[in-house]
């Protein structure tokens, strides 16, 4: 199986260290992956901005770079969800079809590609888990409360696996965290308030570790965190389920 490591942009720019656990915890679970350099943006940030058309050479730039590998597994649902779902607007040539079916988020690919159900590591910490929205609603990784009260999801069934390790139940588990991209640029007030609810809810119930599978939520709820100077840590989960001491 030939796999590829897709990192966002603002992985590599502010959280290198969230690619960096990926590629060790997909290490860890017998996958070698590589990581193409000519890769660059998903195209995302211009399209939720308007300018799809002005993203279809980046588009096809992510093809070119993709399309040789069984796999392209990355970090972060909403870059996945933006090239399975909005790459629809080029030609659907074999090769698209093949990277847009293959682009998979990394706990999707280590449960339903590698049919892995337990990570063996050692976290002794209570852990809130965020769900993006791209990533629940969008790739359908776990059960929205509109539909059903049951919570269950792929990331909560792999950190419930980890020794040690608690998950807090909040009072709103799948409310968004308003980031949004550029939603957080053009309704700045919006975007703020809806963090902070989303922030108090995990000070409420106890989080000592907030975490989620996309790290642009996380970034903008680690802003908040750290405005308000509250005793919260921000992790993705992939440092989680790699082994990370704290």
């Amino acid at each position: 199986m030939k796999v590829a490591l897709f990192i966002p942009c603002y992985v590599d720019q502010f959280y290198p260290q969230v690619g960096i656990a990926t590629l060790q915890l997909l290490e860890k679970l017998g996958v070698r992956a590589d990581f193409p350099k000519q890769q660059t943006c998903c195209g995302q940030p211009m399209a939720n901005s308007g300018c799809e058309r002005d993203a279809i050479p980046v588009y096809h730039n992510f093809v070119d770079t993709f399309e040789a590998y069984d796999y392209v597994v990355g970090p972060a649902g909403s870059c996945v969800y933006h090239v399975r779902k909005h790459f629809d607007i080029i030609e659907q040539t074999p090769a698209v079809q093949h990277v847009r079916t293959n682009t998979r988020e990394l706990f999707d690919f280590i449960i339903n590609v590698l049919g892995v159900t337990e990570v063996p590591c050692s976290f002794p910490h209570r852990v809130g888990l965020h769900l993006s929205c791209h990533g629940q609603r969008g790739l359908h990784q776990a059960n929205e409360s509109e539909m059903t009260p049951v919570r269950d999801g792929q990331l909560r069934r792999l950190l419930s696996s980890v020794r040690g390790l608690e998950l807090t139940e909040l009072d709103r588990n799948d409310e968004c965290c308003g980031f949004g991209g550029t939603f957080c640029v053009s309704e700045a007030g919006i975007s703020a308030r809806m963090g902070q609810d989303r922030v108090h809810d995990h000070v409420r119930n106890g989080t000592e570790v907030l975490t989620g599978g996309d790290m642009s939520c996380l970034m903008h709820l680690e802003g908040i965190v750290r405005r308000h100077k509250l005793p919260i840590k921000v992790l993705h989960a992939a440092e989680i389920l790699n082994g990370i001491l704290l």
